[in-house]
Formats: C-alpha cells, sequence, structure tokens
C-alpha cells in the first residue's frame, strides 16, 4: 500500500515475548514491494527440528504451498523464510524456480538441505517474484537472527495488516517447563478452508510430527477454520508449527492418541488457547473492521451443521453491514439461517443478541425491549446466539462488520 493504514480500532497491544529454546529470527528490509519497511522474514531452527502444516484448500495455490506440502512428509525443518508483497501465486515455472532458488540459497547458508527449508509468501497475485531480491538479501538477514527476534518477524509479514499479531502460552509436558509462540498475519481474503491468513508457530516441545500434525490440525479446527472477514479463500495461507525439541521433556511416541494422551493434555489445551487468540487478532484486523462478531449455534442436527450456519450468518454482506450501522435487525440473522441449505426449522429456532433473546419458536419473545439490544450493538465487540432446536450440534464462529473501508483498502490495494 502507498499510505499506511490507520489502525485497527479493535487492535490489541503486543503480548510481552518470551523466546523458544532453538529457534532464531529476524527481518529485514529486501524491497520486494515495500519501501521503507521490512518484508522478508528468516527463522532458524536447530538441528531435530519437526513440523506439522496445514494449508489453504484454494484450487490455485501459490508455488511456496506446493513447496511446503512437498516436503511436509518429510517432518523435519531447518529454517523458513517468508516474504511480503508478493504471493508468488499463478506465476507458473518462474513461480517454482523461486521456491527452488531460495531453498537452496537457505540451505547453503544454514546448513541443511533443501527440503528442510519451508517457504510463504504473501501479497499480489500474478507478479512474477525475482528469486536474486529473496537470495541476495538472506546472507545480511542471516546475521542479524536472534532468540528475541519475534516481534520483528510479526512486522515482517505485514500486509495490509495495520497492527502486528503474537502470543505466547507457557505450559508443560510430562513435569518439564515448555514455550509455545506464535505469529500471524492476516486482514482481508479470510475465509476458512484452510483459513486464509500465515501463522507460524513454535515449541520447544520434544513433539513427533504425527503428533504435532494431529493436534495443529485438530486445533485449526475450531480457530482458524472457524474465522471469516469477506467469505474469500486465500492462495496462500498456511500455519505451520514446528517443535524444536530444546526442553528436553520426555519422548512421547508417536503411537499415542495426541487428543487423549493425558500427558499432552495441557500442552493441547495451551496450543487450542493460542491458536484461537491469533485466530480472533487476525479478526480484529479485518480490512475496515470496527466490530468483531462472535457467533454461536446450538441445536443443529450436527457440529459441522452448526459450523456451516454460524460460518453462513458470519459472511452475510446484510448481518456484517447491520452490525456496521448498529442496527438491532435480527432479521438478517434469521434470513442467514434460512438461505444457508443446512436443516433449520421456522418454529424452533431462537435467535439472541447481547444476551437478550428476541426471538423463539418462530415469532418475536413476548415483551420484547430492544433498548438493551440497542445498547450492546453499540459497542466493539457483538453476541450473536442462534439455536435451532432440532439437536445437539453445536459451533462458533467469529466475523467482523463491513464497511467502506473494506472498498477502500482492497479498491487500491495494487495502487
Amino acid at each position: 500500500m502507498a499510505q499506511a493504514l490507520p489502525i485497527s480500532p479493535l487492535a490489541q497491544p503486543m503480548p510481552e515475548l518470551g523466546i523458544v529454546r532453538g529457534v532464531r529470527l529476524g527481518a529485514i528490509a529486501a524491497g520486494i514491494r515495500y519501501k521503507g519497511r521490512t518484508d522478508l522474514v528468516l527463522a532458524e531452527f536447530a538441528p531435530g527440528t519437526t513440523v506439522a502444516g496445514v494449508f489453504t484448500k484454494s484450487k490455485c495455490p501459490g508455488a511456496p504451498v506446493d513447496w511446503c506440502r512437498a516436503i511436509l512428509p518429510n517432518g523435519q525443518a531447518r529454517a523458513l523464510v517468508v516474504n511480503a508483497g508478493n504471493a508468488n501465486v499463478f506465476t507458473g515455472r518462474a513461480g517454482r524456480e523461486t521456491c527452488e532458488a531460495t531453498a537452496q540459497a537457505t540451505a547453503r547458508i544454514t546448513g541443511c538441505t533443501p527440503d528442510g527449508v519451508y517457504l510463504a509468501s504473501t501479497g499480489v497475485i500474478g507478479e512474477i517474484l525475482p528469486p536474486e531480491r529473496i537470495t541476495s538479501a538472506l546472507p545480511a538477514l542471516h546475521t542479524t537472527l536472534s532468540e528475541t527476534g519475534w516481534d520483528a518477524a510479526a512486522r515482517g509479514i505485514m500486509t495490509t495488516d495495520t497492527f502486528p499479531k503474537a502470543a505466547i502460552r507457557k505450559t508443560r509436558i510430562n513435569g518439564t517447563d515448555v514455550v509455545i509462540q506464535g505469529i500471524a498475519k492476516g486482514s482481508g481474503m479470510i475465509a476458512p478452508d484452510m483459513a486464509t491468513m500465515l501463522s507460524f508457530v513454535a515449541t520447544d516441545a520434544a513433539l513427533p510430527p504425527a503428533i504435532l500434525q494431529t493436534l495443529l490440525g485438530t486445533g485449526v479446527k475450531k480457530t482458524f477454520n472457524c474465522i471469516t472477514v469477506d467469505s474469500d479463500t486465500s492462495t496462500s495461507d498456511m500455519v505451520l508449527l514446528f517443535a524444536t525439541g530444546a526442553a528436553g521433556n520426555a519422548p512421547v511416541a508417536d503411537t499415542v492418541d495426541a487428543l487423549v494422551d493425558p500427558a499432552l493434555a495441557d500442552f493441547r489445551a495451551a496450543l487450542n488457547d493460542l491458536l484461537r487468540e491469533l485466530a480472533l487478532l487476525v479478526i480484529r484486523d479485518g480490512e475496515g473492521a470496527t466490530k468483531l462478531m462472535s457467533i454461536t449455534v446450538s441445536g443443529a442436527v450436527s457440529d459441522e451443521s452448526a459450523w456451516r450456519v454460524a460460518m453462513a450468518i458470519g459472511n452475510s454482506p446484510l448481518v456484517k453491514t447491520a452490525i456496521a450501522g448498529e442496527d438491532a435487525n435480527w432479521g438478517r440473522v434469521v434470513m442467514a439461517v434460512g438461505k444457508c441449505g443446512e436443516p433449520a426449522d421456522r418454529d424452533t429456532l431462537s435467535v439472541s443478541i447481547g444476551g437478550v433473546c428476541i426471538a423463539r419458536n418462530g415469532t418475536v419473545t413476548d415483551g420484547y425491549d430492544e433498548t438493551p439490544v440497542v445498547a450492546h450493538m453499540k459497542g466493539q465487540e457483538i453476541d450473536i446466539a442462534v439455536d435451532l432446536g432440532l439437536g445437539n450440534g453445536t459451533a462458533r464462529a467469529w466475523s467482523c462488520d463491513l464497511t467502506h473501508g473494506y472498498i477502500d483498502i482492497n479498491g487500491s490495494y495494487r495502487s
């Protein structure tokens, strides 16, 4: 963007970050697209670091997504390179060659093989990304890497983001203290399948790749895959989870059930909580957003059905503009439920906003007073709850309002 965007009114301050033993990282201004700001990030991981990943389900993925998918089965990582400003998407052979050149150059600097180098790009689609923009900056960047480079990395991966996003959790595995820390970027083109943004999380825990993959895949399902800014799924997005093993916890067998193993209970909860925090930071920075919507659906025929209903509400332009205008127009919620194709019955449906039940069993609640709902709509965080009255399925999703700011940002993105 030619001009700095105003910071989102929903922005959260950066937390006090720590270090993750076995990770050094940093950022540099490589001039990929932006002027006068960092746009290239490098992270180096200790030998033996394991990795898991979840990627966009777009049928037109970027070259870095293809690269990471291809090397992920190895389960090992030594480096991560991320650039902002150019997504390296729809660039054909040139895109693949840029990935190969970047991985090779990084491998030489970090002393590993190219299949240990993970790549991510975000920015404009359809423009060639010259590899020398990255490879020429890597040597100088490598000399600056530090255990405390997380803040710089969070800022270096931003595009239309208005504030950097990071989270930290401290927990234990088998009595050993471990740290989980992560960064994310995302502001527009945010919808699930996977989740449309980039996020990189690292822990000093020692965990096998299969365990990491199970934990990450399950964690993403109820966090990053439950957020939407605009219903548009990006071509470039991924969440990567790295485990350096530097904490030295007792080994965890890759045959255990990671979702029920009591030794992993605290770690599992901490990871899920961190992923949720990062996901909500992305929604708080939704392009043009002024309000955060939390949408809870219960009484569905299944959890999957509840999720689809929740996302239909969160994606509805009419719901989103009503929220932006602070209009307690609950009929738009009913509309979104009815149109989404999931089982619903008008005569068992209930709708609440801000904890006030507005409609129940197909009609407005007796004695409904809109006053507290109107007051709730003036706040920055809006709670919508729908009970379908059909079964036990539940889901929760998060969205934001739709303002003219979204048009302003996206109408001039390449300018």
